[in-house]
């Protein structure tokens, strides 16, 4: 029992033996069953990525898009029709590179 565990973990079946389709078939049987929620998976949104809680990368184009003067409610309200959540952001601070040109903005929101 000890020795087929060992072998098992670590993967010691040669191809074409059973032991080693079985393994196969559980790995596709987690992958294609696995809830996303496990891996707390975040929607893919274009021009702008999800960093952490409230925190977000927006391309410079994104920000570029709106008018100065109404930026912050209506990026707010795209990253709330992109995520599903309500986020009302509260600044938008450029990130500039070493030749100081900017390469995106962080966003935060309550």
């Amino acid at each position: 029992m000890r020795a087929g565990l060992k072998r098992l973990i670590l993967w010691d079946y040669p191809r074409g033996v059973w032991q080693y389709d079985v393994m196969c078939g559980v790995i596709l049987v987690f992958i294609a069953f696995t809830p996303k929620a496990w891996f707390r998976d975040q929607p893919r949104i274009q021009h702008a990525s999800q960093i952490s809680e409230g925190v977000f990368w927006l391309e410079p184009e994104l920000v570029a898009s709106f008018p100065e003067a109404q930026r912050l409610p209506a990026l707010g309200r795209f990253l709330t029709e992109r995520t599903g959540k309500k986020l009302v952001l509260t600044r938008v601070e450029p990130i500039f590179d070493s030749e100081k040109e900017i390469k995106g903005y962080m966003a935060f929101s309550q």
